[in-house]
């Protein structure tokens, strides 16, 4: 008798099909039995953020969900936003506004930020401040980051 799930999932436009145990969590199926490393995992208590994806849209703590709670569903991760050579908006922002430092956060925060600015093309400082709260940095002091979430929020306007 198998205890496997039968997992169907799209991620980043893919879709992918599955057998998975049912207690595996959607950060460790994306990061070792697909091979997506650019979801981190951080506090592994749905805390700090940095494992934020997309789950139909809105961000979700993969550490916080189970692999097969997405069946049937759509995850967008950090490298579903955009490509080397087509950047996604936010991801050109944060370059040209050094917006990461060491970068461990950044997943998150993107992944945060996406459907917020969707939602908030002008932003001000304290919505977005308010937006990136539950995304913990311990390099930045957040001000460039802020100062990239306004550039993105330019560009997306553009």
């Amino acid at each position: 008798m198998s205890n496997l799930f039968d997992l169907a999932v799209t991620v980043n436009r893919v879709r992918y099909e599955r057998a998975v145990e049912p207690h595996i969590l959607l950060s460790d199926f994306l990061r070792h039995d697909i091979g997506l490393t650019g979801t981190h995992v951080g506090c592994e208590h749905g805390v700090c953020g940095a494992c934020t994806v997309l789950f139909d849209g809105q961000p979700v703590r993969s550490c916080l969900l189970f692999a097969v709670q997405t069946h049937g569903h759509e995850v967008t991760t950090v490298e579903g936003l955009g490509t080397i050579d087509n950047l996604h908006p936010i991801q050109e922002a944060f370059h040209e506004a050094h917006g990461l430092q060491c970068g461990f956060c950044t997943p998150g925060i993107l992944t945060t930020l996406v459907p917020f600015l969707e939602q908030n093309p002008n932003p001000s400082e304290a919505e977005i401040r308010a937006a990136i709260s539950g995304n913990l940095c311990r390099c930045t002091g957040y001000q460039h980051i802020v100062d990239a979430v306004k550039l993105a929020a330019e560009k997306m306007r553009a």
